[in-house]
Formats: C-alpha cells, structure tokens, sequence
C-alpha cells in the first residue's frame, strides 16, 4: 500500500494490526508448545483490539488532517513483518514470538516518532502524538502481560 495521506498512514498501521491479528490465531492451534499457544491467543486479541483503537482514530480525525500529504516526511523504510503468515509462529517458541511482536511493535513507533518529529501542521502532529501514545502504551502493556505469562 502506498502511503500518501494521514488517512492511508493510519488505515495501512489499522490493516497490519488486522493481519499481525489473524495471523497469530491461525498459528495459535498449530504450536505444540502450550505456553506457546496461550500466547498466541492473547496477542491474536490483543492486535484485534488494536485494529478497533486504531478504526477509532480514523473515524475521529479531523477530515483537514486526514486529507494532508506526508509523503514528504516518509523516509522511513516501511515496517518488515519478518514473516509471511504461512504458520511461522506455529513453529516458534514463547520468547521468540514475544520478540518478533515486541519488535514489530517497535517499528510502528518509530515510523509514527519519525513522523510526528517533521510534522509542521499542529492538528497533524497532536493527532501523530495520540496514535505514538496509544501505541506506546499498549507496547508496554504487552511487555507487562508477556512477562507475567513467562513466569508462569
């Protein structure tokens, strides 16, 4: 998807939230690992209700903000799922699903930091503001939730 708008900006981070969500699931059922599955099914929900908070932001901002361009403050690389949904997380173990997440997660606030930093419009950069605030939030939550599922 080629990102030209706010609007595209937040619908692409709203459809890879959807897909990181799918693809948990399908692979939840397929880990041998138990701890591995209950995981699996905790992050396919959580990246649902990601998928809604972000739907959220894109049904409250302004049409103004929604409408600019950004395609000037793009020169960040695009977000590298580092993997297809072909099962791999079927194959990986708790810790190394906790990182491929954490990473992807990573790289979203960084592409919105990014953004948010050359932003001259004060509409876009507040509404950059909450989507990094929103993300950075429920990255820590995730930190928190995984690191009391690994001691179990």
């Amino acid at each position: 998807m080629e990102i030209k708008t706010f609007s595209d900006l937040i619908d692409w981070t709203r459809q890879l939230h959807g897909h990181l969500s799918k693809c948990l699931a399908h692979c939840a059922s397929k880990n041998e690992e138990e701890r591995a599955r209950l995981l699996l099914d905790y992050l396919a929900e959580h990246e649902g209700k990601m998928e809604k908070m972000v739907s959220a932001f894109e049904a409250q901002a302004e049409s103004k903000v929604m409408k600019t361009y950004i395609y000037d403050y793009l020169s960040h690389q695009p977000i590298q799922s580092h993997r297809t949904c072909d099962a791999p997380y079927a194959e990986l173990g708790f810790d190394d699903i906790c990182q491929e997440v954490f990473d992807y997660h990573q790289q979203i606030i960084e592409l919105y930091r990014d953004i948010e930093e050359r932003a001259d419009i004060p509409e876009a950069k507040a509404l950059l503001g909450s989507l990094l605030a929103m993300e950075e939030h429920e990255a820590m939550r995730l930190s928190r939730q995984t690191g009391r599922m690994s001691d179990m």
